[in-house]
């Protein structure tokens, strides 16, 4: 996932902050905190019990406005249903606000029945109505970059378009009932649901925020079980147990997220033990003095993803319009060095889309071979035999592994006389270029939301739009009509046949990005914390309510 916010959102963001610094000097001797209401600086919020995690800091945590920053949307709002593991361990949809649920004959329309007695945290009841407005705000704000969640619910073009004012797939059945009708069968459409864009709001409070929600605590309610309490820009978030969460209330105290981004001042914070849990994807070579010394073996937690890394191709930028360039840049990286490199080797080779873990892999897909040789060939049959010029660009708050991967990545190219170099650029402005398709090569990871290959081929070859939102510029419209046809086969073996005949052809044929790997991560956890878990996908800060500090 990743995706930063419009000059918009940004702009909300300013006006925001404006207003809240002036209420700050007109208080006379109290402090206006992020919360909107005027408090005594330092509040009596006692805070040791905490679970203290660090937070990439947010523009918005407007849920349906970012693809990227979504620790609010899964710890302070809820879906109607969600992605879990079972008994057995197979991953399935599960019921969440949505009690239950009943499937036409046809696939086209199902009926929903909200769970009874849920409030969100200021008290309001959760009707069908405010499903309803999720929806419907999710098609028509204008920074909305989700809209694929609920595209296929009939009416939802014309909803978009100003041709109609109401989502006519959508019924309203009673408060707490109500159906949705889709244009065509869409076998994951429930699992869509599951996605953090997917959130349910309170109508009636974010209707009469505007654009405060998102960026104002006070303003952003949800029936999950945290509140959102404080945002401190450039310092965290403090997040507090919703006292009436329907699905009871959490085993810590609350969140302390801080916005830190140097790797050494986050290590030796969690050595003085002022953080519970360490990402040491964020270490880069100190994560060896964790992984290997004798102090911390007990507390290291192996968490496997479900995702994949990959270096993306742009083909609107010549000369990576041409195939025979783009393949000899997949065959001229040495992929498992680079694993070893950056990872130590923890993690499998990808050789497509679909990784290893996500319902539709294939594991008889033919590897990527390293052979610098064909790849000279194919450059030189191209017109390229002296090499071109590449700016393999970097966003300013990558990780360190990220930007090594991306330096030994331009050291390969170079082999076969590839005149690349790393640019790193301003997350703000990396994510305007890529989004705006202008991003010649850049590496990036995506994380599965939901267990179906549309999850991962569709946010990134089912358009033209989303093609170029991550600047692939993907040419062909043909697959990509298969792409987004996939989704109405209702024969499950079919389907899947379809989704990996399309990787082959996309990945292998066309050599559209460089798949990379899928990673075993590894966290170190604090003495005091204990219940550590992560979700089916690999997430760890999807489930912080289910771990307790001591």
């Amino acid at each position: 996932m990743g995706g930063r916010l419009s000059l918009r959102v940004q702009a909300r963001l300013a006006t925001f902050l404006l207003l809240a610094l002036a209420l700050l000097c007109t208080a006379c001797g109290s402090k206006e905190t992020s919360s909107g209401s005027t408090q005594p600086a330092q509040q009596n919020l006692d805070t040791s019990r905490f679970l203290v995690a660090i937070e990439e800091e947010p523009d918005t945590v407007d849920f349906q406005c970012t693809s990227i920053h979504y620790t609010i949307a899964t710890n302070v709002f809820d879906r109607l249903v969600e992605m879990k593991a079972d008994e057995s361990g197979n991953v399935k949809v599960m019921p969440s606000l949505a009690e239950s649920w009943e499937e036409s004959e046809d696939g086209k329309t199902y009926t929903f029945h909200l769970r009874k007695g849920v409030t969100f945290s200021n008290g309001a009841a959760l009707t069908s109505s405010d499903v309803l407005y999720s929806f419907m705000r999710l098609l028509t704000h204008p920074d909305s970059c989700s809209q694929d969640i609920v595209q296929n619910i009939y009416g939802a073009s014309a909803l978009q378009a100003g041709k109609a004012k109401e989502l006519e797939g959508f019924k309203v059945l009673s408060d707490s009932d109500f159906s949705i009708t889709l244009e065509q069968p869409f076998e994951a459409f429930l699992a869509c649901l599951s996605m953090p864009g997917a959130s349910i709001m309170d109508e009636e409070t974010t209707a009469s925020a505007g654009d405060r929600f998102g960026v104002d605590p006070a303003s952003t309610i949800g029936t999950g079980p945290y509140v959102l309490k404080e945002w401190e820009p450039g310092e965290g978030m403090l997040l507090v147990p919703n006292e009436s969460c329907w699905d009871g209330l959490p085993k810590n105290a609350g969140l302390d997220l801080r916005f830190i981004t140097d790797a050494e001042e986050i290590r030796m914070m969690f050595e003085k033990g002022k953080l519970d849990i360490l990402d040491l994807d964020d270490q880069g070579s100190s994560a060896e003095y964790f992984i290997h010394g004798d102090i911390y073996q007990s507390r290291i937690q192996e968490v496997p993803q479900i995702g994949i890394s990959y270096i993306a191709l742009n083909e609107s930028v010549a000369p990576l319009n041409d195939v025979r360039v783009r393949k000899a840049l997949q065959l001229s990286l040495d992929r498992g060095t680079l694993l070893d490199i950056v990872y130590s080797g923890r993690g499998s080779l990808e050789n497509g889309i679909f990784s290893h873990g996500l319902y539709g892999f294939n594991p008889n897909l033919s590897a990527i071979p390293y052979d610098v040789s064909q790849a000279k060939s194919l450059l030189a049959e191209a017109g390229y035999e002296k090499g071109f010029d590449l700016t393999f660009s970097v966003k300013s708050s990558s990780t360190q592994a990220e930007t090594t991967l991306a330096q030994h990545a331009v050291d390969m190219w170079k082999a076969i006389g590839v005149n690349a170099s790393v640019k790193v650029i301003d997350e703000n402005e990396f994510m305007s270029l890529r989004k705006g398709g202008k991003l010649a090569c850049y590496t990036a990871t995506w994380t599965a939301d939901y267990n179906d290959p549309d999850n991962y081929i569709d946010t990134f070859f089912g358009s033209q739009e989303n093609t170029l939102f991550r600047s692939l510029c993907y040419p062909k419209n043909d697959i990509i009509a298969r792409v987004r046809d996939a989704r109405t086969i209702t024969d499950p073996t079919k389907r899947l046949q379809e989704y990996q005949d399309l990787e082959r052809i996309i990945i292998q044929e066309d050599a559209a990005w460089v798949p990379l790997f899928s990673r075993t991560r590894l966290y170190v956890t604090s003495d005091r914390l204990e219940g550590f878990q992560h979700a089916w996908n690999g997430s760890v800060k999807n489930v912080y309510r289910t771990m307790s500090v001591g």
